[in-house]
């Protein structure tokens, strides 16, 4: 078993391959290292010279192939989920104070949350010209990360079993992989065969704020860290990008009864643990 990795989108990214290491096999490693730098450079909202960061300076843009489809998968889990999974929340992460990359945040002083409206317009025409509402601005957060793992791991897939891990949001081919899961009460072990696997939570990506701690799970509806009773939400999906989707949309329920059911009508399996230290497992996970 071969492992890989390295750092890309503000994570730590692990690739593992059941090949022989081969001088295919490292060529391949080093397109998946390539690419997702490449897409960091097109997608990352730190980066002033990204495509992404020209789009919400301008309000409009020719987007190249990659902007302009993850935006339209967006739009779309946004109509799916009822506005829970939005796009257009890059001033509420913002007011969060979520303003820099996660490493430069830890050593800034704490300040207010300052909430912003979310739930605007976005349209994207099939020639891929992307137009914002003014005053609205993207943060594809998550959904590029896990978009990146389904394309890299593609590369991979054809020298064998391949697994790519983009800080918790994972594709897989091949054979069922064991993933680890934690629960209020340990790690759960989950099998996930050609799909994808995603966790939301503030159980990582959280830091001091004034009159409290702010994270970076926006809530569309008030525009402010959503404050709901869930720590983490974890989901198996058919591929990685919906294992994103649902996994936030799941987590800003807020309540670990709703979610469950949610995550049963959907027939997802998903793992769920709140803030006081109870672990749900819905969608046919069974202890």
């Amino acid at each position: 078993m071969q492992r890989h990795g390295f750092t890309a989108m503000g994570t730590q990214i692990e690739l593992l391959l059941d090949a022989p290491a081969t001088t295919e096999s490292a060529a391949a490693v080093t397109a998946v290292a390539t690419e997702f730098a490449r897409l960091e450079a097109l997608l990352s909202r730190f980066r002033a010279d990204s495509e992404l960061s020209e789009l919400n300076r301008r309000g409009t843009l020719d987007a190249g192939p990659e902007l302009a489809a993850i935006v339209r998968l967006a739009l779309s889990a946004r109509e799916r989920t009822g506005g829970r999974f939005d796009p257009t929340v890059h001033d509420s992460v913002l007011g969060a104070g979520y303003d820099r990359t996660f490493v430069e945040l830890l050593g800034v002083a704490e300040r207010p949350v300052v909430g912003a409206a979310c739930g605007g317009g976005v349209t994207v025409t099939p020639g891929g010209r992307i137009e914002l509402e003014p005053g609205f601005r993207i943060d594809l957060g998550g959904i590029a990360k896990s978009w990146a793992a389904e394309r890299t791991v593609e590369l991979l897939a054809p020298l064998g079993p391949a697994l790519v891990d983009a800080g918790g949001d994972i594709a897989t081919r091949g054979q069922a992989w064991p993933v680890g899961v934690a629960t209020a009460a340990g790690e759960l072990t989950l099998l996930v065969e050609h799909g994808g696997l995603a966790t939301s939570g503030i159980d990582r990506r959280h830091w001091p704020a004034l009159g409290g701690e702010s994270h970076h799970l926006i809530d569309p509806a008030t525009g402010r860290p959503a404050r709901g009773s869930l720590r983490t939400v974890t989901v198996v999906a058919a591929d990685a990008v919906e294992a994103e989707i649902h996994a936030k949309s799941l987590f800003l329920t807020g309540a670990a009864d709703v979610a469950a059911a949610e995550a049963h009508a959907l027939g997802l399996p998903a793992v769920i643990v709140t803030r006081d230290g109870h672990t749900v497992l819905a969608g046919g996970i069974s202890a």
